[in-house]
């Protein structure tokens, strides 16, 4: 069993950086893909950045590339979003998930998580 608890997020003007953190709880973090999602009010839930276990590989949706960037910690058991530039259609509710396997990361892509965090709200002022 992992869970997850995300934190970081807050209240930024257009243009400004916010980090989030998704701290995991359990065994053999670096086993697991990891990933970021997100679902603004009235809007799907919608996938923002993924990092495969084992090459850390990464994958982002194109309304990200260039401003976010994911990385994790194994040591701190801990997956980052550095978001920078961020604008007002960012605004929603960010979660954080993980997955188990050797396909952990393309269930992420899918939009399949094993475990979800509760979700940390980001909103951008214009």
């Amino acid at each position: 069993q992992v869970q997850l608890v995300e934190s970081g997020g807050g209240l930024v003007e257009a243009g400004g950086s916010l980090r989030l953190s998704c701290a995991a709880s359990g065994r053999a973090f670096s086993g697991y893909a990891m990933g970021w999602f997100r679902q603004a009010p009235g809007k799907d839930r919608e996938f923002v950045a993924a990092l495969s276990a084992i090459f850390s590989n990464t994958f982002y949706a194109d309304f990200v590339k260039g401003r976010f960037t994911i990385s994790r910690d194994n040591a701190k058991n801990t997956v980052f979003l550095q978001m920078n530039s961020l604008k007002p259609e960012d605004t929603a509710v960010y979660y954080c998930v993980a997955n188990s396997g050797a396909n952990g990361v393309t269930r992420i892509l899918s939009g399949t998580g094993d475990y979800w965090g509760q979700g940390t709200q980001v909103t951008v002022s214009s």
